[in-house]
C-alpha cells in the first residue's frame, strides 16, 4: 500500500521513525513532515509563507510550514500518485477528548480526509515516550484490516495508545472522544524589558472520562480507537435551527 506519513513533533520526532522501521517492510511509504515541532497546530495553512521541500539524509523530507501543509503539499505536488492512505503519528503525548481541536497531529490526518484519502492519526498516550514500538503495530494491524474494511469517506480513526510494551497492552477498544475541564488559568511573567508575556498553562482535567471514552480506555490499559467525522455540521439541529429562524 503507498503510505504517507506526517507528524506534528516533526521531521527528526523518534515516533515518525519507529512508525516507518514498523512499516516499511511492508508498504510503499514516503515520509513529509514539518522542519520543526508544531504541536498544537491545529488545521493552518501557510497562506502567507512559499513552501520549501528539503531531502533529509534519512529520505525523509521535510516542509517549513504547518503539519496540513506536508500533507496537503505532497498529495498535491510532491507524489507522483496519489497515496492509498495517510497516517500522521506517532505523536509523543496524547491527543483525547478535545484535545483533538487543537491537534495538529489529528489536523494532518484530516488533511487527507480532506483530499479524498483514508487516515489514521496515532499518538502514544505518556509524556515518557517508552513504547513507540506499542503504537507502531497497532497501526499496523490495524492498516492490515483496512483493505477489507474500508473508512466511511467523511471519518478519520484517532488512535491513542497506552505507553506499556505490546505485550501488556489489554486489547483495542472502539470509543468516544471524551471531554475536558476548562483549562487553567494562563501563566502571566515578564520579559528582561518588564513587558508582560504570558504562557498556557496545563490543560483542564478530565470532566467526561467514564467507560466508553477514550480517556477510560487509555486509563485502563486499552488502545482507543475513536472514529471522527470531518463534517462538523450537527445534524441533529438542522430542523430546530430551522424552525426557530422562521418564527416571529
Amino acid at each position: 500500500m503507498r503510505i504517507l506519513l506526517s507528524n506534528d513533533d516533526g521531521v527528526f520526532a523518534h515516533g515518525l521513525s519507529v512508525l516507518f522501521t514498523q512499516l516499511s517492510g511492508s508498504h510503499d511509504l514516503t515520509v513529509i513532515a514539518p522542519d520543526r515541532n508544531c504541536s498544537g497546530a491545529s488545521n493552518a495553512l501557510s497562506l502567507h509563507t512559499p513552501l520549501r521541500i528539503q531531502k533529509m539524509h534519512n529520505n525523509f523530507y521535510s516542509v517549513n510550514g504547518t503539519p496540513s501543509d506536508c500533507v496537503h503539499l505532497g498529495i498535491n505536488q510532491f507524489m507522483s500518485e496519489d497515496p492509498e492512505l495517510v497516517i500522521s503519528g506517532i505523536n509523543h503525548g496524547a491527543n483525547l477528548g478535545d484535545d483533538v481541536i487543537y491537534s495538529g497531529t489529528v489536523a494532518a490526518a484530516t488533511e487527507g480526509r480532506y483530499m479524498g484519502l483514508p487516515a489514521i492519526a496515532v499518538s502514544l498516550a505518556s509524556k515518557q515516550g517508552k513504547h513507540f514500538e506499542t503504537a507502531a503495530r497497532v497501526v499496523a494491524d490495524i492498516v492490515q484490516k483496512l483493505p477489507a474494511h474500508p473508512l466511511p469517506a467523511n471519518q478519520i480513526l484517532n488512535v491513542n495508545v497506552p505507553d506499556v510494551p505490546y505485550e501488556a497492552l489489554k486489547g483495542v477498544q472502539v470509543t468516544r472522544m471524551g471531554r475536558r475541564h476548562r483549562a487553567e488559568t494562563m501563566v502571566r511573567d515578564t520579559d528582561p524589558f518588564g513587558r508582560p508575556l504570558y504562557w498556557y498553562g496545563p490543560v483542564g482535567s478530565e470532566q467526561d472520562a467514564g467507560e466508553g471514552t477514550d480517556f477510560y480506555a487509555v486509563t485502563h490499559g486499552y488502545a482507543s480507537v475513536t472514529p471522527l467525522s470531518v463534517d462538523m455540521t450537527a445534524y441533529d439541529s438542522l430542523s430546530d435551527l430551522s424552525n426557530w429562524l422562521d418564527s416571529k
